[in-house]
């Protein structure tokens, strides 16, 4: 009987951003392959993959993927694996993008574990004109003015630490298309 299978979207943390942490997409493809994943894209060079893996709990992908990163690559981050659907359920739950004007500038941050009570405390208070909402597996956040300068994304940041990663609301429907359409 065959292995049952399943899509999957890997997210690197920090890779590429900056001169730190570089990481040519083809290695990586290639570091994919030789784990056996399958059907292995990537988007954009920000450490974004769509692949078919065996039906397991993604963290375990994760852990997988982290620890070859690290002896095969030398490449130390964190890695977030969800499923398509719950790619697809993240991208399509969005709640700011009623408030949100400029995609890249509407951030979601894919969470390792469940939201701690003190991210949850974030959205009882008032940002603006930035935003906050959370879901169970990610962070949304809207920072019309940037990232860098954010009394939220560093409010966010501080509560998290390195247990999340962002993407820009456009990025994360691409791997949610890209996802959805499947393995080849």
């Amino acid at each position: 009987m065959a292995e049952r299978r399943e899509r999957y979207v890997a997210l690197l943390r920090g890779v590429n951003v900056g001169r730190a942490k570089r990481l040519a997409m083809a290695d990586w493809r290639a570091l994919m392959a030789e784990l056996g994943y399958r059907d292995v894209r990537t988007v954009l060079n920000s450490g974004n993959a769509v692949f078919d893996g065996p039906a397991k709990a993604p963290p375990s992908h994760a852990r997988r993927i982290q620890r070859a990163l690290a002896g095969e690559l030398g490449l130390e981050s964190r890695v977030i694996v969800k499923t398509a659907d719950e790619v697809a359920a993240i991208a399509a739950g969005n709640p700011l993008t009623e408030v949100a004007d400029n995609p890249s500038r509407l951030l979601v941050g894919f969470l390792e574990a469940p939201p701690p009570d003190e991210l949850t405390e974030l959205t009882k208070r008032s940002w603006h004109p930035e935003a906050v909402a959370v879901s169970a597996h990610a962070v949304y956040l809207w920072c019309p003015d940037g990232v860098i300068r954010s009394p939220l994304a560093k409010a966010v940041g501080e509560r998290l630490g390195e247990g999340w990663t962002t993407r820009n609301a456009s990025t994360v429907d691409k791997l949610a298309a890209l996802a959805a359409a499947g393995g080849g």
